[in-house]
């Protein structure tokens, strides 16, 4: 039986502790529509040997060759062999096999790929989650490595920890470095470590960290760290660009995290004004109208709630959460109708999910009220 939920009610970090101390061999899938993205772990008696995301930007050969380990052609000979193969091998054990790289580096660096999208995952606070167990053959060829799940959660709440100190200065990834202006109190050497040097050198006032990060083939969470060293000595300084995915096209869905967590911590006011900043910045973002909607219907406004879910309707008909407000808030309107309907869609779209019992339970309810309403309504006649 899969275990599955939304990530509101039990969040990403506890399912991953959860998958570690079940000692649980298969597949998470975690969707979060709000980013419109979708990420698989694979684990192996708790241990998480492999990870991908859809919005990836680097595969494994683009990192090794961003990192200086293979060429060009080293990747082009490899993929030649791989297609040739009845059964094509990874990529990367290809590339060892004809001496591109070493096993060490390989694996070193797969393991590298897997936990920057795990500590990806770990950072997302909306979402749905589904594990189903699988055998251990079923993982994909690039599955070369086990990482202790406990040691990726240590590390992702140092990340949390670290943030928390540095975000004062270096905000986000979308953040721009360029060299400061020189002034007369600035140390005439600098006495940077190899790495330093080595963001340092990418820094040209045009590209934003997550983009220096991808070239070198860093982690942001590094480049990040290393960028604020270089603002607190003098030497960097770091602007917002016009539009940049954290403060432009992201606000958007900025502003629904923000609303998601105001009303997780009660502040429903809050939470609906964050909500219509959100729809005012993108109307057609179905997932901000649904938050605004959960908002209103806490304050008793459910007609405005309906409103605005029968707009989310509009614009994202597969989203199984939007249905299911939608029959709630039909419900109290004295619109059963609406909220038989509702509810059917909600239990087509999403039919195991985890409170599907309690809308079914809810289905049935309106239709009987619906029928005694009806036959009341011929006896009247």
């Amino acid at each position: 039986m899969p275990i599955e939920g939304p990530l509101r009610e039990l969040g990403i970090h506890d399912v991953f502790q959860l998958l570690d101390l079940s000692r649980k061999t298969g597949v998470l899938t975690v969707t979060s529509a709000l980013r419109d993205n979708q990420g698989h772990v694979y684990f192996d008696r708790g241990a998480v040997t492999f990870a991908a995301l859809r919005s990836n930007p680097r595969p494994l050969g683009e990192l090794l060759i961003r990192a200086g380990k293979v060429t060009h052609g080293d990747i082009a000979r490899a993929m030649g062999i791989q297609v040739q193969e009845v059964r094509a091998r990874a990529l990367g054990e290809i590339l060892v096999d004809i001496g591109a790289i070493t096993r060490r580096e390989l694996e070193r660096h797969v393991r590298f790929q897997v936990e920057e999208i795990v500590f990806g995952l770990l950072s997302w606070a909306e979402g749905y989650f589904s594990f189903e167990e699988r055998p251990v053959e079923d993982a994909p060829a690039e599955a070369i490595i086990r990482i202790s799940t406990e040691s990726l959660l240590m590390e992702a709440a140092r990340r949390i920890d670290e943030w928390s100190r540095i975000e004062r200065v270096v905000p986000h990834a979308g953040v721009v470095p360029a060299l400061a202006p020189v002034t007369g109190d600035q140390p005439a050497l600098l006495d940077l470590l190899p790495n330093e040097w080595e963001v340092l050198a990418e820094i040209d006032g045009v590209r934003d960290l997550r983009e220096i990060a991808s070239h070198l083939a860093r982690s942001e969470f590094d480049v990040a760290k290393i960028t604020y060293g270089l603002v607190m000595t003098g030497v960097v300084a770091v602007h917002v660009r016009d539009g940049d995915s954290d403060t432009g096209a992201a606000q958007p869905r900025d502003r629904v995290e923000r609303a998601i967590a105001a009303l997780r911590d009660g502040d429903v006011d809050r939470a609906v004004s964050s909500a219509r900043e959100a729809v005012s910045l993108d109307p057609a973002l179905a997932d901000a109208r649904l938050v605004l909607a959960r908002g209103l219907s806490r304050l008793g406004r459910h007609s405005e709630a309906m409103r605005e879910l029968k707009r989310a309707v509009g614009l994202d008909a597969l989203n199984g959460d939007v249905h299911r407000e939608l029959g709630y808030s039909a419900a109290h309107c004295g619109e059963l109708t609406e909220a038989v309907g509702a509810w059917e869609r909600y239990l087509r779209v999403m039919p195991a999910a985890r409170d599907a019992g309690r809308v079914r339970g809810a289905l049935e309810a309106a239709v009987r009220l619906r029928e005694f309403l009806m036959e009341h309504d011929e006896h009247v006649r």
